[in-house]
């Protein structure tokens, strides 16, 4: 299913996304954007269950492969994708929207927590520690994660966000480097939420995300005058 928001391609798969598929056709969909010849993207999507090994990766912390394992170029460690997690993985050009790879992380991070805010959770940054927190039962626990690339100016990969997969999946990584805090998700914190809802409430943040990154680049303008 596809359609446009704010100008950029709305996709939602209906069914799990091989994930090598998925790379090749962000890699194509971003030289297209890069040349002026398709529109920008944000394509909302499933995993069957898989590890991706980021450009950060440390093989000590692939503890059990016991699912596929795939290298990426995206910033960041070893993470887990599969069913009952929400991917948005992002096909934006930076080169007018402020060419600023911080500020673009940044309002990312701000998008998926509001949006989890919609949902009924508290969403929260920790400082040095990259991804969206949470708290679950009074301890902290990463429910968001963050891994981008950036090329010629144009993103690639994006978010992951627990909506209800099954969390003992985690257990055969460090997930994203960080062995003294848990993973958690909106169905363990009793959030009776389905992917659609959440893909609804991304959609509401939507505008204001991508006024954060105009904005950036209008200030940078200003600035440079």
């Amino acid at each position: 299913m596809s359609d446009f928001r704010e100008g950029v391609e709305w996709r939602v798969a209906a069914a799990a996304v091989d994930y090598d598929a998925a790379v090749a056709e962000m890699e194509a969909r971003a030289a297209a954007v890069q040349e002026g010849s398709a529109p920008e993207l944000v394509w909302l999507l499933e995993h069957p269950p898989l590890y991706t090994e980021g450009t950060s990766a440390d093989p000590a912390e692939l503890v059990d492969p016991r699912f596929p394992v795939h290298r990426t170029g995206r910033g960041g460690r070893y993470t887990y994708h599969g069913p009952g997690q929400r991917v948005g993985y992002l096909v934006l050009d930076l080169s007018r929207r402020g060419r600023d790879v911080r500020c673009f992380v940044h309002a990312l991070e701000g998008w998926v927590i509001d949006a989890l805010g919609r949902i009924g959770i508290t969403g929260y940054r920790i400082p040095g520690k990259v991804g969206i927190w949470t708290e679950d039962g009074g301890a902290e626990a990463k429910i968001g994660a963050i891994g981008v690339r950036v090329k010629r100016w144009v993103t690639l990969h994006g978010f992951s966000v627990n909506i209800a997969p099954d969390l003992s999946h985690f257990q055969g990584i460090v997930p994203c480097g960080i062995a003294d805090l848990g993973v958690t998700s909106a169905a363990t914190l009793g959030i009776d939420s389905s992917l659609e809802t959440f893909d609804t409430a991304l959609a509401l943040g939507f505008p204001t995300f991508l006024a954060e990154l105009d904005g950036s680049g209008t200030k940078r303008l200003e600035g440079a005058a």
